[in-house]
């Protein structure tokens, strides 16, 4: 008769108090644990932002053209001839390192120079320019074939890594 007694008193002491009494534990042979440690939150992955891949190619640039540093630089002391040398060089590390990671296409694949006709209504594909009516034509002449991304295969950040960083300061140590 003890176990039903026993029985009762910890279900009830389970349903109202949330625990068994300090007697009911020891009638049981049973004590108190220690809670359990709070478990640790998942390290939680860092929000991408619309701008960490602009950042990101930038660093790229930077990194294969240090195209930054040519465009923070005061050109107005040097020649013609010595910024024509240095663009040269810029422009092939430029384009090799935009050919690396972004498939480019023309917008409108036609001669510039010549009649085209617009691909769709869509403002975001031509923009006329020029003496444009209220309501734009089917076409006009070409002036440039513009540029659509057709494949971006950027590599993935690190999961620590600051985006805004694009060019880590060197220090040389002698």
């Amino acid at each position: 008769m003890n176990r039903i007694v026993l029985a009762f008193r910890s279900f009830f002491s389970l349903l109202f108090s949330g625990e068994l009494s300090q007697e009911t534990l020891t009638a049981l042979n049973l004590s108190h644990r220690a809670a359990a440690p709070a478990p640790k939150p998942a390290p939680v992955a860092p929000a991408v932002r619309a701008s960490d891949g602009a950042l990101q190619l930038l660093g790229i640039l930077q990194r294969d053209s240090r195209l930054i540093d040519f465009l923070q630089e005061d050109v107005a002391g040097y020649s013609d001839e010595q910024i024509g040398a240095a663009v040269r060089e810029l422009h092939d590390q430029c384009r090799d390192a935009i050919a690396r990671y972004v498939t480019l296409a023309p917008v409108i694949d036609g001669v510039e120079g010549t009649y085209a006709k617009a691909p769709a209504q869509d403002p975001n594909l031509v923009k006329f320019v020029g003496n444009v009516p209220a309501k734009p034509p089917a076409g006009g002449t070409l002036r440039h074939k513009g540029w659509r991304a057709t494949k971006v295969d950027l590599p993935a950040l690190p999961a620590k890594q600051d985006a805004t960083i694009i060019a880590p300061a060197e220090i040389e140590i002698e």
